[in-house]
């Protein structure tokens, strides 16, 4: 089968390399030269523009963006993907984006002939080089059906969410609790620690009673307790700080759209840009601790 990939970053370019690693022919495309170059060196075959890597016809078309002005700009207007795909196409973005422009770009994909899934990622950095992402879906259950063994190659875990949109609901709804739960579970060991308890001792009990989540015992954010999280090595790695910012961004955003409250939300992204604006952007979003541990 022939995919057609475009954004080679952090999480893009892994899912390609296993894309060729399970024997299908891969044409890709980057705005970074470079990131093209290492694809290319693997076995895919190089574009120079997005124009090259849409007009060589594709089966499939799956593209993992930073934001949704990026995926907008991508594929609508008159010389976006979906006007420039030479025969119908199926579409998957991989993109995290707020569900309504999700669902606008999927109708114009619909209109114009395509069929398009929405599918983000769970799973970082670790999780695309390894191949064991969990995908979100929506869109009709025939196109993941035909979606279904190149997301295999990507990822373990393939859930549909429902229609169109539904896997960018899904995937803003985990990551708002998530961003919630590490927050808490920051608090919780801090006032611990700071009324005499042992970090790795309090973080067990947490972890084998009601508290348990996978902040606490995956990711834990006090230093020393978890040896390989990102706590452990100066919260470098994992799932940085502003990217944890724009989810919870699109989390507040879409419940604006649905008039649906998110209190707890809108407190985590208000805790999140400050701990930004401190100049903590890159670090792992587990370094929120860093607002309640005393120097």
């Amino acid at each position: 089968m022939h995919i057609g990939f475009l954004g080679l970053g952090n999480m893009g370019g892994p899912m390609a390399s296993n894309l060729l690693k399970a024997g299908h022919q891969l044409s890709v495309f980057d705005l970074s030269s470079q990131a093209v170059a290492e694809l290319a060196e693997q076995g895919a075959q190089a574009c120079d523009s997005l124009q090259t890597l849409v007009t060589g016809a594709p089966d499939i078309f799956i593209s993992m963006l930073p934001a949704a002005a990026h995926v907008k700009g991508v594929y609508l207007g008159d010389d976006g993907v979906i006007q420039q795909l030479r025969k119908p196409t199926l579409l998957i973005d991989c993109s995290t984006i707020d569900p309504h422009s999700a669902r606008e770009v999927a109708q114009a994909a619909q209109e114009a002939g395509h069929r398009m899934l929405d599918a983000p990622v769970s799973g970082g950095t670790s999780g695309a080089q390894a191949g064991t992402l969990t995908f979100m879906v929506g869109g009709s259950p025939e196109d993941l059906a035909q979606a279904q063994p190149v997301l295999e190659a990507m990822g373990k875990n393939i859930t549909h969410c429902g229609d169109n949109g539904n896997g960018q609901v899904a995937k803003v709804a985990n990551n708002m609790l998530l961003g919630i739960s590490m927050i808490g579970v920051a608090e919780a060991m801090a006032l611990g620690v700071s009324l005499g308890m042992d970090a790795k001792v309090l973080a067990s009990i947490i972890n084998t009673s009601s508290g348990r989540c996978w902040s606490s015992e995956i990711n834990n954010p006090y230093p020393e307790v978890l040896e390989h999280a990102p706590a452990n090595r100066g919260y470098s790695g994992g799932f940085g700080t502003d990217l944890m910012l724009k989810d919870l961004g699109l989390a507040t955003e879409a419940a604006g759209l649905a008039k649906q409250p998110v209190m707890l939300g809108a407190a985590a992204q208000q805790l999140y840009q400050a701990f930004s604006l401190q100049g903590n952007g890159t670090l792992d979003f587990s370094a929120i601790i860093k607002l309640y541990l005393k120097e």
